[in-house]
């Protein structure tokens, strides 16, 4: 059931439904103006993931600053992409199943489509739905740049398996995903610039090896809002993949020396839903508004407030000593730990400005797992 607006152009901040998704627009559009500004000397060019925001919207305005597409994980959010306009689209991900590949294909007349693969049996898939469907499909091998997850080998079981895609009459081998996921999160610069130091040599390797056997490597792919400018600086990767810049989360702002200055730009806005006893309040906010996989929101500008435990609809919150406690009704502003998951709660994003609603935006990928 899509959830009610909860908010109306032109109302004041502290007159939306709550628990609601804001998004701050003028931190938003600093991010967004940021990271173009960023990249703009280096040859690395910005293909944002979609993961994070799951909009249309928000993919067209990366676009106007110069993004040259969006990466999903899911052909769900591809779909949505490409519907609502995005013409191309990474899934950096492998897909499997021949309905879900069936889906994928079925895009292409409206939106130039690539996908990864990191085994031979996906090639074969891959391939008889591009066969079935009268398409050619660009092609990315993931390699293992050192996270553990998805991804061949670097070197020559990847060659390997560009090859066999480059050989293949309805792929095209279109590049290297080389992604680090895990390195996002390092707290200290030095352990973040060694794991992409290894990761950007992974890549490297391969690509020379690739040349060696007549393949020319279009792409190379990934870095994230923790690690970006040393894939960038690395002179290896194509583009970047940064997700969460555009928004920001607690657990990125526990980095050290993090890249930017991006500011906070997503919060959940939460209501005192009762003041039981002195030095608590208890908000309408708990484990279905907010993500605490990457722990527990920090109360925005409230240093004297601490939200310290959740359960399905509400978030217990501290005061400090000497610190007033927020009054029955009053709102308050959550910094999620992880902005992502926190998104997928929503269908409606509430843009402000100046203390007012400026716009609403739709979620439109909500819940696209598939």
């Amino acid at each position: 059931m899509l959830q009610s607006p909860p908010a109306a152009p032109g109302i004041r901040e502290d007159e939306i439904d709550t628990p609601a998704l804001l998004i701050d627009l003028d931190a938003f559009e600093h991010n967004l103006d940021h990271m173009a500004a960023l990249l703009a000397p280096t040859r690395a060019r910005l293909r944002p993931h979609a993961k994070t925001h799951k909009s249309p919207v928000i993919a067209a305005l990366q676009a106007s600053r110069g993004a040259v597409g969006q990466c999903v994980q899911k052909v769900g959010e591809a779909e949505v992409l490409a519907w609502g306009g995005v013409r191309d689209i990474l899934v950096s991900n492998e897909v499997v199943g021949a309905r879900k590949l069936a889906r994928l294909t079925a895009l292409a007349p409206i939106a130039e489509v690539r996908i990864c693969v990191d085994c031979a049996a996906q090639v074969a898939a891959v391939e008889d739905a591009a066969r079935a469907a009268g398409q050619r499909l660009g092609v990315l091998v993931e390699i293992d740049v050192g996270a553990g997850r998805c991804g061949v080998a670097a070197g020559p079981e990847a060659v390997a398996l560009a090859q066999a895609i480059a050989a293949s009459p309805h792929l095209r081998f279109d590049g290297l995903q080389a992604y680090h996921g895990s390195a996002q999160h390092l707290r200290q610069p030095e352990e973040r610039a060694a794991a992409i130091g290894e990761a950007a040599d992974r890549a490297r390797r391969t690509v020379e090896q690739l040349r060696q056997v007549g393949l020319d490597c279009p792409i190379v792919g990934g870095g994230g809002t923790g690690t970006f400018p040393l894939e960038a600086a690395s002179g290896i990767y194509t583009e970047i993949q940064a997700g969460s810049y555009c928004f920001m989360d607690a657990d990125y702002a526990r980095n050290q020396a993090p890249a930017g200055p991006f500011r906070q730009a997503l919060f959940v806005l939460a209501t005192v839903m009762s003041a039981p006893r002195p030095g608590t309040a208890v908000l309408d906010a708990g484990h279905k508004a907010v993500a605490v996989d990457s722990g527990l929101p920090l109360v925005w500008q409230r240093p004297d407030l601490h939200y310290v435990s959740a359960s399905d609809e509400h978030g217990a919150l501290t005061v400090g000593p000497g610190a007033a406690a927020p009054k029955l009704g009053e709102k308050v502003r959550l910094v999620p730990g992880h902005c992502d998951p926190t998104v997928d709660r929503y269908d409606w994003y509430v843009g402000v400005r100046g203390g007012r609603v400026e716009c609403l935006w739709p979620v439109a990928a909500r819940g696209a797992m598939a």
